[in-house]
């Protein structure tokens, strides 16, 4: 048999050494033990030290041709590169095999966002409830959107994190980071109203901006529930998490134009990298846009 006592070790090195959560060691056990039995029943494999890059690739092609996206498949290389380094350290084997895998490149999925026409249906046309909640709801839906706030920045706000004169917002981000967001006149008289109502609401305020209907602070399920529930009026997208919102936020300011350094700093990135995904779908927009005006565009010619 080709798993052994190699395996277990391996299992208490996950355990009591890297200190892994329970789900994640039974991910690695998993993965391992798949690898092991195919190469195992596919080769006659009986011991790790026999394992070599044509086993492994054999593997990879074998889960591709079942269908398994590039994004698991990796997840399993992962695995197997934890395994081998761990056998290599035990002197177990000779030679770390996975040294001579590269991994199948995954394209990064676009980010799910709804069109500027349903969040305005939604904003301009869906009536909320009158009264604190309503008022409330709403508040949360245009600071989402208008700031490309997280959930968690959403969560932290507090009264004192605006400045109505200068029409700003500061907010504090990842790793504590600051940043300064500019706000709109509309917002600013949203945020003055909801205050006005908090205060008519309840008797004792925590310093959180945004309360539940008990005058609590907000938790991020709580958020999660809200949004959900007014994404799906204007929405059939599958994600409708405010995350959704914080990327129709950047993805509408590039379709307009917007200089993708200045869509990085708005949403607080700490490199260019990570919102540089925002400009494919500005380029799909173009292609559009060409289709349409351009005279070849519409035959195709």
């Amino acid at each position: 048999m080709i798993r052994g006592h190699e395996q277990q070790a391996f299992t208490d090195y996950l355990i009591y050494e890297k200190r892994f959560s329970p789900h994640t060691v039974r991910a690695y056990q998993s993965d391992t033990d798949q690898f092991l039995i195919y190469a195992q029943d596919s080769y006659g494999l009986t011991s790790v030290q026999e394992v070599g890059p044509l086993h492994i690739r054999a593997w990879m092609v074998q889960l591709l041709d079942q269908g398994l996206s590039t994004r698991a498949i990796n997840r399993k290389l992962s695995c197997l590169k934890t395994f081998f380094r761990f056998l290599l350290k035990r002197n177990w084997v000779e030679k770390n095999p996975m040294l001579k895998i590269v991994a199948p490149k995954t394209g990064k999925a676009l980010p799910v966002f709804v069109r500027e026409e349903r969040l305005a249906q939604l904003l301009d046309e869906v009536v909320f409830e009158p009264g604190f909640r309503g008022r409330r709801d709403r508040l949360m839906l245009e600071l989402l959107y208008l700031t490309g706030l997280r959930r968690s920045e959403l969560i932290d706000l507090r009264p004192e994190s605006f400045d109505f004169h200068r029409m700003q917002l500061k907010v504090k981000g990842k790793g504590g980071k600051e940043r300064i967001i500019p706000i709109l006149p509309e917002l600013v008289g949203q945020v003055r109203a909801y205050l006005q109502l908090r205060r008519e609401e309840f008797e004792a305020l925590p310093p959180e901006l945004l309360l539940t209907d008990k005058g609590a602070p907000m938790y991020p399920k709580f958020v999660y529930n809200i949004v959900k529930r007014y994404l799906s009026i204007v929405t059939t997208e599958e994600k409708r998490s405010p995350h959704v919102l914080r990327h129709s936020f950047a993805t509408h300011l590039s379709n307009k134009g917007a200089d993708i350094n200045a869509i990085k700093e708005l949403l607080g990135h700490s490199s260019l990298a990570a919102t540089q995904i925002y400009t494919h779908n500005a380029i799909e927009k173009l292609k559009e846009v060409y289709k349409l005006a351009h005279p070849k565009g519409k035959t195709g010619g």
